[in-house]
């Protein structure tokens, strides 16, 4: 190849190529068209055909020794590579994010059923909620992840963790509102003007939430960690789990905690001043969290910009997303029944019709109404949490012993067997009585960790498995199915929202 470029001249440069001309072709006035014609001309010399590239090519021992020099890494330098992070700092940097934003958001799920169940003695308030929330994330849930596929994507996370924290303040604004006036009967306090705003904050607070969080688990953990470095990822997944349910553990026991030493209001107040000085805390790592990494969050996600597309092209893409909706939702259904790990995804699914024998807003609404001590629910939510951050040590070792598919179904035939256990003691009449009520609570918590063993499982199969075009719509819609398997039982929970109707709710609970 030296001596193809030392026989050839390229006269403007600066142009693109549009003729060939060989040198025995050349014209006469080759000169005055180089300075005159703003065509670049090639000169080739047509023996190299005949002679040099023959000789190339018969070089054989050359390329041999070229083969031979490459460098190959041993088995204990791959695995140390594969362990090794993309970015460790970066990636450091997001788990303190992660931290900041994880704590706050969990600490408000606890705290807004536990406040509007005190109000009224009816799971109807907290099922509408939970309902419309789950409606908005399975309309606006593809929407959302399209755009976010088109945006940058620092910006857009910057602007979602705003948007949540707002929606949170708002929420906390409208029920310690409700807390200052007249009580009312349930079914009208659903049409009271504080209870929509309430209902539209908080559909608009989860939106966001579970954006940034798809945002996290199926996107930036794998540029930080590196696709290509399975043990990486695999750790960084486990640290982001672990992360989650401490934060869970803390929010849950510190809300309830406070709920039992202070008036609602009072607790309220508290929750609101922690969303506030969190927000600039998560903007803040988050910028660096990009720039630890070099700028690795900054690359184009979608094969339409790294492809040739200008950014005003994705400009106008994104901001007819609107106008077409039916269509981005349709095409986030289609791209996700045509995923290849679609088997895992529904088996995920599948687990949220679980919601009313799990850690959720109903749960926690029926034990208020119970009468049942507020620190003891807000322990009850931390121990579910304490299972989930020991699923991800257990996981690990059922996968080695049973492999993937095994291990996954050991932990979903685990956690039947226990809410069975569970069902059978709440209709057995006996949960007046506290020793009852911390056995079937106990019972709960033990089979947590079966359902976070199969979740643990499964998340680098999902994660892997997704195309990184098409990683927010695909997740977004995986999350619109999920809260679509949510929205069914919550809306059983409407019909039957009495509390003495939660043994019905439990059952068809178990049922799924």
């Amino acid at each position: 190849f030296r001596n193809l470029n030392s026989r050839c001249s390229i006269t403007n440069t600066d142009l693109h190529l549009s003729s060939v001309v060989t040198e025995d072709e050349a014209p006469q006035d080759l000169l005055a068209a180089e300075c005159d014609c703003s065509t670049p001309i090639v000169h080739l010399k047509t023996d190299i055909l005949d002679s040099e590239s023959l000789s190339l090519l018969a070089e054989t021992t050359y390329v041999d020794s070229v083969l031979t020099a490459l460098p190959v890494l041993s088995e204990e330098e791959q695995n140390a590579l594969a362990a090794t992070p993309a970015h460790p700092v970066g990636l450091y940097a997001l788990y303190a994010s992660s931290l900041a934003g994880n704590l706050v958001e969990q600490l408000w799920n606890f705290a807004w059923p536990s406040s509007i169940a005190l109000l009224h003695p009816s799971l109807l308030p907290v099922a509408v909620m939970g309902f419309f929330s789950k409606l908005a994330i399975i309309i606006g849930g593809p929407l959302l992840g399209k755009l976010m596929d088109y945006s940058p994507r620092v910006p857009a996370y910057m602007g979602l963790n705003v948007v949540q924290a707002a929606a949170q303040l708002l929420s906390a604004t409208m029920i310690i509102h409700a807390h200052t006036v007249s009580s009312t009967s349930a079914p009208a306090v659903l049409f009271r003007p504080w209870f929509i705003v309430l209902v539209l904050a908080g559909a608009i607070e989860r939106l966001c939430g579970v954006a940034t969080g798809v945002a996290v688990e199926r996107d930036w953990v794998i540029l930080l960690a590196g696709m290509n470095r399975p043990i990486a990822l695999a750790q960084a997944n486990a640290v982001l789990n672990r992360i989650d349910l401490l934060c869970e553990i803390a929010g849950a026991s510190v809300f309830g905690f406070l709920l039992s030493k202070y008036k609602p209001v009072t607790c309220l107040k508290y929750a609101a001043a922690s969303m506030i000085w969190s927000l600039p805390v998560m903007i803040g790592l988050t910028w660096l969290t990009n720039k630890l990494a070099t700028g690795v969050l900054d690359r184009p996600k979608s094969c339409q910009t790294s492809c040739g597309e200008s950014p005003e092209e994705a400009v106008v893409e994104a901001g007819s997303i609107v106008d077409r909706g039916l269509e981005t939702i349709k095409l986030g259904w289609k791209e996700y029944m045509q995923q290849p790990v679609l088997p895992a995804s529904l088996a995920y699914v599948l687990l949220f019709f679980n919601v009313v024998l799990a850690p959720s807003s109903l749960m926690t609404a029926f034990l208020t109404q119970h009468g049942v001590n507020p620190s003891i629910i807000g322990g009850f939510s931390g121990l579910c949490a304490f299972m989930g951050v020991a699923a991800t040590f257990l996981s690990a070792t059922l996968v080695k012993q049973l492999g993937i598919l095994k291990a996954g179904a050991a932990g979903l035939v685990f956690q039947a067997f226990l809410l069975s256990l569970a069902v059978a003691v709440y209709w057995s009449g006996s949960l007046s009585q506290q020793s009852p009520v911390l056995f079937f609570l106990g019972l709960i918590v033990l089979s947590r960790l079966g359902h976070m063993s199969y979740d643990v499982v499964g998340a680098q199969i999902l994660q892997t498995g997704i195309p990184s075009s098409k990683v927010n719509l695909i997740g977004t819609t995986e999350v619109s199915v999920a809260s679509l398997a949510e929205s069914v039982m919550l809306g059983v929970a409407i019909i039957a929202n009495d509390a003495s109707h939660y043994g019905f709710l439990a059952m068809l609970s178990l049922l799924s």
